[in-house]
């Protein structure tokens, strides 16, 4: 018999317990060796986590420190849990139990239930959408399918935060949590899906924790049981703990301190979902002997890209940031990362797209290239460029743009609308292209205000919003197109991206690319109101933003390149801002100071148009100073909060009186203009004017949301109902881009 042949696929089992520690540098080596007591590992992106835990438990089997079945290491994917038992069974640790926590809650709720309840343990539902569904209906209400998702995940992130129905809307309102219906309503559904379940003797994926939690506290015997079986503890990626899923594993461990917990608070992207570092950064309160082991050799990133992620978390604020690690390359040189400015979107994409294909020609696989953005309705521009430029590609963790259910359904009803005409009262009013598309949207959920909050709403609005967006840029590009020809286009495109899915370029949001990692990195579309996003109104949740981004560039092993566009389509106002979060480190720019020097390196690309992209380092405009509240003098982000240049929550001086004359006005214009009534100003405008009341131009020019087209245009109406003024005609012009 021959020796298997060594190969990075099929690793040689190592000899001996000490040849399982060959390879690991000093602190993976610590974590390996720490066997005993309590022991924290604070590890930064690309550090090797795994590696050391993996080779930590297999050092203890194979040495006789552990055993195998005594062992159970825990983590949140399945995928996670498959590499990990992968790895032991490599290293020649078999029978170690590698698990998620719900999988492992759910092997002993089987086990115990006849015995601690007694009968058979009640179905596992294993999608509640229907029974919220039913829920919502017994409560007279009608949720579309993407509302119930959103009101789904409001459940669910009140489960793992173990919030009873009757406390949830307290709970909304002390962690400023954006609900997607008003939280009364919410409790009430979540109160009757509740019931619903007990009636029907099923329980969903949270009352596997639940339960378990309930029978270890109620049942003594059992929980000894479960420790009696397990001994040694391992928790993977600590920081996306629940507070739910932190009393299971305390149960588990009981008054004992076998427990080796990995995480870093750095890469924090799940709040939403109840996540919390909180258990992580307050372990060692919690176990004052722990050992503690900072992983900060970073072997996937080039020195270039460390230096930016490092730049990035030094401005950081709040308790995450208090314990941020300071990565150090093992990597050689690369290049300096890339910034790029475009004039607009299309632009950003189509050079985005001949870069990638210039890598490519240049040896770097396909498959080993990224484009990353904040939200999934960023796709479909880059979907297409790539297309275009014949480059193959691939979705992660999204539908194609042109498969979601929300665009498939909008198609639908252009091309009926397009059929039917003039013969359609939708169109009625609408004279050109871009007016008839948002009549037509506007029955399947598009509205001219984006819904508040996050979700799958949202989502919706996104996709949808996409859609009038390319109407307007195909209306600008074909002068006098029809929605025949847009239907016939919207066909065209969705025709050209059906080809079978090949091993392409990944297009990803920043939340699904996390734990993934490329050669090349193309961060897109980082303006402000997307990265942050804007409805990231906290210090945590802009500081959960900040952490999004770092995790973006942490996933780049040589090439990283970050882009922005001041305008959205060609021609359009180039009123655009990059994201603070790289004032101070990209070059020609400053703001947010850094600490150790920390600086971008490389140059600015501005992309002058869709020609050729030049080179030449760009100057940067002066960045603005902080807005802050007139009021409690809080620093401003929301932008509806900078145009009142107020707290939404802060006292109003506003002329009730005079906001609605100027509303009525507004709600003339529109009409008459064919347009929807933002595109004459928005309601925040019209607020922050009726708190101003200003009397002279220049007052109302210095106006967010005013600016000097608007006056030009508007100025004189607007002047003559705050003087309290009999408007004779209306204006003649119509509004400017928007």
């Amino acid at each position: 018999m021959t020796a298997a042949t060594h190969s990075t696929l099929f690793p040689q089992v190592p000899e001996t317990p000490d040849a399982v520690l060959d390879g690991l540098d000093p602190e993976q080596r610590e974590v390996a060796l720490a066997l005993h007591g309590p022991v924290c590992v604070l590890a930064g992106a690309g550090t090797g986590k795994t590696r050391a835990l993996t080779h930590r438990i297999a050092y203890g089997v194979r040495a006789g420190i552990l055993q195998p079945a005594t062992v159970l290491a825990v983590t949140f994917t399945n995928r996670a849990a498959g590499e990990m038992r992968g790895r032991l069974r490599q290293l020649g640790a078999t029978g170690v139990q590698a698990r998620t926590f719900h999988s492992a809650a759910l092997r002993q709720l089987q086990y115990f239930w006849p015995k601690a309840v007694g009968g058979e343990l009640p179905r596992l539902l294993e999608r509640k959408v229907q029974l919220v569904a039913e829920a919502a209906a017994r409560c007279e209400l009608r949720l579309d399918r993407n509302e119930l998702r959103d009101v789904t995940g409001e459940i669910e992130w009140a489960k793992v935060t173990q919030t009873v129905p009757a406390d949830y809307p307290a709970a909304v309102a002390k962690t400023q949590r954006d609900a997607p219906r008003d939280p009364a309503v919410l409790a009430q559904i979540y109160s009757t899906y509740e019931q619903l379940k007990r009636d029907r003797s099923v329980i969903d994926f949270e009352d596997v924790l639940l339960l378990t939690v309930g029978i270890l506290q109620d049942r003594n015997d059992i929980a000894e049981h479960v420790r009696g079986q397990y001994q040694h503890f391992v928790v993977d990626e600590y920081q996306d703990v629940s507070p739910l899923q932190q009393r299971l594993l305390d149960l588990w461990v009981g008054d004992r301190d076998d427990l080796c917990v990995v995480g870093d608070a750095s890469q924090t992207i799940y709040s939403f979902t109840g996540a919390t570092p909180d258990h992580l950064l307050n372990f060692r309160t919690r176990h004052p002997g722990a050992t503690v082991v900072k992983l900060v050799r970073d072997y996937r990133s080039t020195p270039q890209v460390v230096h930016l992620a490092n730049g990035l978390l030094s401005q950081a604020h709040g308790k995450a940031a208090d314990h941020r690690l300071e990565l150090v390359s093992q990597r050689d040189k690369g290049p300096e990362p890339v910034y790029t400015e475009y004039g607009d979107e299309p632009t950003e994409a189509e050079s985005t797209a001949r870069r990638i294909r210039d890598l490519i020609a240049a040896g770097v696989p396909a498959g080993e290239i990224a484009v990353l953005y904040r939200v999934n309705s960023q796709s479909e521009v880059y979907e297409q460029a790539l297309a275009d430029a014949g480059v193959p590609y691939q979705l992660r963790g999204a539908e194609r743009f042109f498969e979601r259910a929300e665009v498939r359904e909008a198609g639908t009803a252009l091309r009926g609308a397009a059929r039917a005409g003039r013969n359609d009262s939708l169109l009625d009013g609408a004279e050109d292209l871009a007016s008839q598309v948002r009549a037509v949207l506007s029955t399947k959920g598009w509205t001219g205000r984006p819904p508040a909050g996050s979700g799958a709403v949202r989502d919706r609005w996104e996709s949808l919003a996409a859609l009038v967006r390319l109407a307007e840029d195909f209306e600008a590009a074909k002068p006098g197109a029809t929605l025949t020809d847009l239907v016939r286009e919207l066909d065209e495109r969705a025709a050209a991206q059906h080809a079978p899915t090949v091993q392409g370029v990944t297009l990803a949001s920043l939340h699904a690319a996390k734990g993934l990692e490329w050669d090349a990195v193309f961060l897109v579309g980082l303006t402000e109101g997307m990265m942050p996003i804007a409805y990231a109104k906290t210090d945590e949740q802009v500081e959960e933003e900040r952490r999004l981004l770092y995790v973006g560039i942490t996933r780049a092993r040589i090439h990283l390149s970050l882009s922005w566009a001041l305008s959205r389509s060609p021609g359009g106002r180039a009123n655009r801002r990059p994201t603070r979060f790289l004032n101070g480190l990209r070059p020609g720019s400053t703001g947010a100071g850094t600490r150790g020097g920390v600086g971008g390196g490389g140059g600015i690309d501005r992309g002058a148009g869709r020609a050729a992209v030049g080179r030449t380092p760009a100057v940067e405009r002066r960045p603005r100073s902080p807005v802050r509240c007139r009021v409690c003098g809080r620093t401003l982000t929301d932008a509806g909060e900078m145009k009142l240049m107020r707290c939404e929550e802060c006292p109003s001086d506003m002329d009730e009186a005079l906001y609605g004359r100027l509303y009525d006005w507004r709600a003339a214009q529109a009409a008459r203009l064919g347009q929807p009534d933002f595109c004459v100003f928005t309601e925040k405008t019209l607020m922050a004017i009726a708190e101003a009341v200003p009397s002279t131009e220049g007052e109302l020019v210095v106006i967010a949301g005013v600016g000097n087209r608007k006056l030009s245009r508007f100025g004189t109406d607007v002047l003559a109902i705050c003087a309290g003024e009999a408007i004779d005609g209306a204006s003649e012009e119509g509004p400017d881009e928007t």
